[in-house]
């Protein structure tokens, strides 16, 4: 089978892509710089099968920087997943950050896929570069009006490997992702939060008042789309789940799976944060065969489920 690096292979989505192009017999090479974004061992726990198991090998280093001739030698497709993420911490001082690790580490990527002939080039990117909703959903050819400087770094991620593919010959694929959730959410995310403050018998703060809503993805969702994307057409795909829901409703089912309480404080929106997101997922239906298969109460609690034996190994290791 074919050998595919995964940047990002430590994070939420980068580890569920590794369990499953694994399990499907294919030789991964997994990238992480381990940065401080979050815990590290949360991350190490997340590669814990891999690790465990054949076919898989872990580089350390970061993508801005390291060796990437090295890196991707003999591999056959490249699934570049690694990056800052975060719209609230990519004002100010922040932004340089979300430079180097979003679009310089993506033009060095791609300056090495060139070198090495890779046959395909798989960009995650995020619902985020359209901006605030329009009244309905968005099709991958609608105006890109980013509300944030991450949203703005990804936009020009994405732009960079379109430049690659047109002018350097890059097979490349750009999936945009709609609000992906399920078990390893980072723990700054939203339905993480809620989960956590149930489980902890604490209240969670919500950013403006709770009307926010979401096209949600389950993570294996996700990962169904980023496979089938490496062997069909190139192009541009939204990758969401086919369920909208509002903070509100998703704390509702946060209540119901774990039958506790989740006191809620509101405060002001932040800046950046988009009132809606709603995919038309339409041409991935067609060019991938993408249909989520998981709804949305069903992965609140495969999510809340995995946060409890998180939360159970914190307790005994305290």
């Amino acid at each position: 089978m074919s050998r595919v690096v995964v940047s990002g292979a430590a994070g939420f989505i980068g580890s569920h892509l590794v369990d499953r192009l694994l399990a499907g017999g294919h030789e991964v090479v997994g990238v992480d710089a381990f940065t401080g974004y979050y815990a590290r061992w949360r991350k190490e726990r997340n590669l814990a099968s891999a690790l465990g198991g054949e076919g898989f090998r872990l580089v350390e280093g970061d993508l801005a920087r390291m060796d990437l001739d090295e890196l991707l030698r003999r591999a056959d497709c490249v699934v570049h997943l690694a990056g800052e993420p975060g719209v609230r911490r990519s004002w100010g001082p922040n932004f340089p950050k979300y430079l180097e690790r979003n679009v310089v580490s993506t033009e060095r990527l791609l300056e090495a896929a060139v070198r090495g002939g890779i046959g395909k080039f798989v960009y995650a990117s995020s619902s985020s570069v359209y901006g605030p909703d329009r009244g309905g959903p968005v099709r991958e050819e609608d105006p890109r009006r980013p509300a944030s400087p991450y949203a703005l770094s990804k936009l020009a991620a994405e732009e960079m490997v379109g430049l690659y593919a047109r002018e350097r010959g890059v097979p490349a694929t750009v999936l945009r992702y709609f609000t992906v959730y399920g078990p390893r959410q980072r723990p700054e995310m939203g339905l993480s939060q809620f989960i956590c403050a149930a489980y902890e018998e604490r209240p969670v703060e919500i950013f403006g008042d709770g009307s926010q809503r979401r096209d949600m993805t389950y993570v294996g969702d996700a990962v169904d789309a980023t496979v089938a994307a490496q062997e069909a057409p190139c192009g541009v795909y939204n990758v969401g789940g086919g369920t909208r829901a509002s903070v509100d409703e998703m704390l509702a089912a946060v209540r119901r799976v774990t039958g506790l309480p989740v006191e809620t404080r509101y405060g002001p929106a932040a800046p950046g944060d988009v009132l809606s997101t709603w995919a038309d997922s339409g041409r991935a239906a067609r060019a991938l065969g993408y249909r989520p298969r998981v709804g949305l109460e069903e992965g609140i609690a495969a999510q809340a489920e995995w946060a409890a034996s998180l939360e159970s190994l914190v307790g005994a290791t305290a």
